[in-house]
């Protein structure tokens, strides 16, 4: 038979293109080589109870990845067997657990291997994995079977009225389920995105458990007071519910009422302010106070004791009145000299005098026990001083004299100090004026501080002139 030459060219073509189709097809597609001479391949022998419906060819998975096939399954004395025919080139871990799954209804079984870490020997040919580190699904007909009998152990009335009754509370709806599915999955969704936290708190719960156990006892006082209180509540309904029913208007009175007291309250609790700081400094004096207070109302209460069921119970309280006038004599050191000052007579209210009057004698004296300068400091426990000022400073109280060696002047100073007591640093006070008042020789008349005119006669030119110091202590007309 006669071919032409361009025949013979499309022959070629065409004898090539099939050779290299079958070859492509032979070695990618079927891989012949690695199912008839094992190359790039290598086998693991898998241990099962039973075949759980794989087959051969099935796919072998690692990580979601084919890596390899089922290549026969056998029986034997203690079950099933079945060679895994896998790439050389993927590294798996041998410290793994094959499982059986079915990857549709229908059945299509594989293989999945999960290794246990990423840090054990790899699997090499001839390995096998017991069958204690493998396992199967159920039995889809023994689970069909189950399923079965359980349906067929639900009354159909009752069946029925479940499920009119999970339309009755579900119908209608189909927005809030939505709502429901939706913020579930963003729950999911947050969950997955936060799972290291996750994870975490997992992990760490056990020290929480452990504490609500160690705390059981208390948890279980707790439920029972609970239980007690709503105990009360049912019983006492009646009564919550007129609390429940009356809270309306008493809000609405309490409302008027701080809107009637809206224009003095904020004064009062700034004012109020005030006195909180000065009780939260003086918090020990007042808890002494609070501790005296009972006691003193103690003593009171003693004084009629005496006369309880006597004649004379009628009076009351029995008391002694020894009365020690002057001893000690008062104090008059630190205070103004005796020239200025002022009649208790007069009703007017000059300007004080500047810095600080009182009794500057030694602290261990005799006068004036209670004075200021003994008030203990509320921050300095150890020390004494007649001002808050000098208590919060490093100045020490120095006394002018002894209260009872005067020099001339009863506030003669041995300090050097003035009188009044002026800040330190401040330049000295120029002195008071001497409380006197002009005459007029002729007739005694005066202006006193008061701005009244006043008469005496004595201080007249046509008084008498024995003047002598018997005189001036007998009473006029003698």
């Amino acid at each position: 038979m006669y071919l032409s030459k361009q025949i013979r060219i499309q022959l070629a073509i065409f004898t090539a293109v099939a050779v290299v189709a079958v070859a492509i097809m032979s070695l990618h597609f079927m891989k012949l080589p690695a199912m008839f001479f094992g190359v790039g391949r290598y086998t693991v022998t898998m241990q099962l109870p039973q075949t759980g419906g794989l087959y051969a060819s099935s796919n072998v998975t690692y990580r979601g990845t084919e890596v390899g096939r089922v290549q026969s399954v056998r029986l034997t004395d203690t079950g099933v067997e079945a060679v895994l025919s896998l790439k050389s080139g993927i590294s798996i871990p041998s410290d793994l657990k094959a499982e059986v799954h079915s990857q549709s209804a229908v059945g299509e079984q594989y293989v999945e291997l999960l290794p246990r870490n990423a840090t054990s020997p790899a699997l090499k040919d001839g390995d096998v994995i017991p069958a204690g580190e493998t396992s199967v699904p159920p039995d889809i007909n023994a689970l069909l079977a189950a399923t079965n009998a359980a349906l067929k152990a639900i009354p159909p009335d009752n069946l029925k009225t479940v499920v009119d009754e999970s339309y009755t509370a579900v119908g209608g709806l189909g927005p809030e389920l939505s709502r429901l599915v939706k913020g579930s999955s963003d729950l999911s969704i947050e969950a997955r995105n936060n799972l290291d936290p996750l994870i975490a708190l997992i992990d760490q719960w056990q020290p929480v458990a452990q504490s609500q156990t160690h705390t059981s006892e208390a948890i279980q006082g707790w439920a029972a007071h609970l239980a007690t209180v709503t105990t009360e509540l049912q019983t006492h309904d009646q009564a919550v519910a007129n609390l429940i029913e009356r809270s309306g208007p008493a809000a609405a009175e309490a409302e008027k009422l701080i809107e009637r007291v809206q224009p003095t309250l904020p004064i009062l609790m700034a004012n109020l302010l005030s006195v909180g700081k000065v009780a939260l400094a003086y918090h020990n004096d007042l808890e002494q106070l609070l501790v005296l207070v009972p006691e003193g109302v103690s003593i009171m209460g003693a004084t009629l004791v005496a006369n309880a069921n006597t004649k004379q119970s009628y009076r009351g309280a029995y008391l002694s009145f020894n009365l020690n006038i002057n001893l000690p004599p008062a104090c008059t050191t630190g205070f103004l000299p005796a020239q200025q000052r002022r009649s208790a007579t007069f009703l007017d209210y000059p300007q004080r005098a500047p810095g600080d009057l009182y009794c500057r004698v030694p602290q261990d004296s005799p006068l004036n026990v209670r004075g200021a300068r003994n008030i203990p400091c509320e921050t300095v426990p150890d020390k004494r001083a007649p001002t808050a000022k000098m208590c919060e400073s490093d100045e020490q109280y120095v006394p002018l004299n002894d209260g009872f060696n005067w020099k001339g002047d009863p506030n003669a100073t041995l300090s050097g100090q003035d009188v009044p007591q002026l800040p330190p640093g401040s330049p000295p006070s120029p002195p008071l004026p001497i409380a006197a008042a002009q005459y007029d020789p002729a007739t005694g008349t005066y202006t006193g501080p008061d701005g009244r005119q006043y008469t005496q006669s004595d201080l007249a030119r046509s008084a008498p002139k024995d003047k002598t110091w018997q005189t001036m202590l007998l009473p006029p007309g003698s």
